[in-house]
């Protein structure tokens, strides 16, 4: 019996090491992300993607903004938040991609790293005073698999919520995306356009989500 039980236990184990072997040596993963614009009027500027490890958020829901989150909040700049997860040894692969219509679907590939099996994004919507969208931490699925998330628009809280063009960048409206008026102070849900400046509800109010966002990891031979 005990000869049997070390025979079993030495054949696990030599599997458990060849199946590490092989995976390290010979194969490699990378997600796989499709995002679409579920609004009927609203921009999504540039996407800053990144995969990271467990416990790297963008922001914590309920209190202030990052000065880099602002920045991408009110005038789309992935610039900032990019430096700053950069320096995170916690993350893996950083990326911005294009930037997405109402309705349009957008598939991009990031590297999925061993260990940085997390994934976020951000990106600003458009018209909004500092509204965004972000996937803050999420699990990355395992294998081949697939998962979707649904996306909320979120408020940094950075920015008084004015709907005033001259306070807002972009195609709508093409302001300088600068108010002397501080937001709410704290990162939050979004409550959607309410016609008391130059933006109207017709064409611009949302109820969430704003975003699907559909994760699949993809494990391939090296010389695929």
């Amino acid at each position: 019996m005990k000869r049997r039980m070390f025979i079993t236990i030495l054949l696990i184990l030599t599997i458990s090491l060849v199946g590490v072997d092989s995976f390290a040596e010979g194969r490699k993963a990378h997600y796989e992300l499709t995002i679409t614009n579920i609004t009927k009027g609203l921009l999504f500027t540039p996407i800053l993607l990144l995969t990271h490890k467990n416990g790297v958020k963008l922001f914590t829901p309920g209190s202030p903004a990052s000065q880099a989150l602002e920045e991408l909040a009110e005038g789309g700049n992935t610039v900032p938040l990019t430096s700053m997860m950069s320096m995170n040894p916690k993350v893996g692969s950083i990326m911005t991609i294009g930037a997405l219509g109402p309705g349009e679907t957008i598939i991009a590939e990031i590297p999925g790293e061993r260990g940085f099996n997390y994934v976020s994004l951000a990106s600003m919507l458009l018209p909004t005073n500092d509204g965004f969208i972000a996937l803050n931490g999420v699990r990355a699925p395992l294998g081949n698999k697939t998962v979707m998330y649904l996306v909320p628009g979120y408020d940094a809280g950075t920015e008084i919520n004015d709907e005033l063009c001259a306070n807002i960048p972009g195609p709508h409206c093409g302001g300088e995306a600068v108010s002397e008026e501080d937001g709410e102070g704290y990162v939050h849900i979004h409550s959607g356009i309410h016609d008391i400046g130059d933006l109207s509800p017709a064409d611009y109010d949302w109820r969430n989500p704003v975003a699907r966002v559909v994760i699949k990891r993809i494990i391939m031979e090296e010389n695929d």
